[in-house]
């Protein structure tokens, strides 16, 4: 069982870029599929992408292709999202999350804010 907790959000202009960390801690970080998750306010929680355990595979929705880009270090116990030219439509609650399964995800962080301002 892993914890998560996420930083890097912010408020920044269109545009923009920024990227968020997502750091675990407890054993067998790569082992976990990981994922990231976005929530706007007055809308369901919806995928961003994921990252399988080594590195080797991702998946993005097509709101973000082109755009954002999931990687780990898992010698640190961290995944990433660099998020580039970053649209008012980005704006949501960011969540990592952790799949042991590869079916569903099992451990959630706390989530950061991310506002994307015209």
């Amino acid at each position: 069982q892993v914890t998560l907790v996420e930083s890097g959000g912010g408020l920044v202009q269109a545009g923009a870029s920024l990227t968020l960390s997502c750091v675990a801690s407890g054993r067998g970080f790569s082992s976990y599929t990981m994922g990231w998750f976005r929530q706007a306010p007055g809308k369901e929680r919806e995928l961003v992408g994921w990252i399988n355990g080594i590195g080797s595979s991702m998946h993005y929705e097509d709101s973000v292709k082109g755009r954002f880009t999931i990687s780990r270090r898992n010698t640190r116990n961290t995944m990433y999202l660099q998020m580039n030219s970053l649209k008012p439509e980005d704006t949501a609650v960011y969540f990592c999350a952790a799949s042991w399964s590869g079916l569903s995800y099992d451990t959630w962080g706390q989530g950061t804010q991310v506002t994307v301002s015209l």
